[in-house]
């Protein structure tokens, strides 16, 4: 249950990252609400990933699972130009991830 937790803060976080350009500096009232509820509703279920992974596991694939949907979100919805190598960079990413979470450390408290 705590990876389905940690996946669900993963898409708030992402969600509130790609929302945050559309605010114009928060004058935008809905982008605003979206990035401060993304941001609320990410670390509630982040606590409650927690409670099931250590720390450094959750936070971890967090910030690299994040980096990698926040950068495909913005290529679909911003249409901004990603080249070869970023792509590289996000596969080495998420090779990361899974050599962490492939250690064999365990993942209970």
């Amino acid at each position: 249950m705590g990876w389905i937790f940690l996946l669900c803060g993963v898409m708030a976080e992402a969600t509130s990252h790609v929302a945050l350009k559309a605010t114009n500096g928060f004058t935008n009232l809905l982008p605003s609400a979206i990035v401060i509820l993304g941001h609320l509703v990410a670390f509630l279920f982040l606590g409650q990933a927690m409670k099931n992974l250590p720390v450094g596991i959750v936070h971890a694939s967090w910030a690299g699972l994040a980096i990698v949907v926040v950068t495909a979100m913005s290529n679909l919805i911003y249409k901004e130009h990603l080249d070869a190598k970023v792509w590289l960079g996000m596969a080495i990413i998420a090779v990361g991830i899974a050599i962490i979470n492939l250690s064999g450390a365990s993942h209970s408290h």
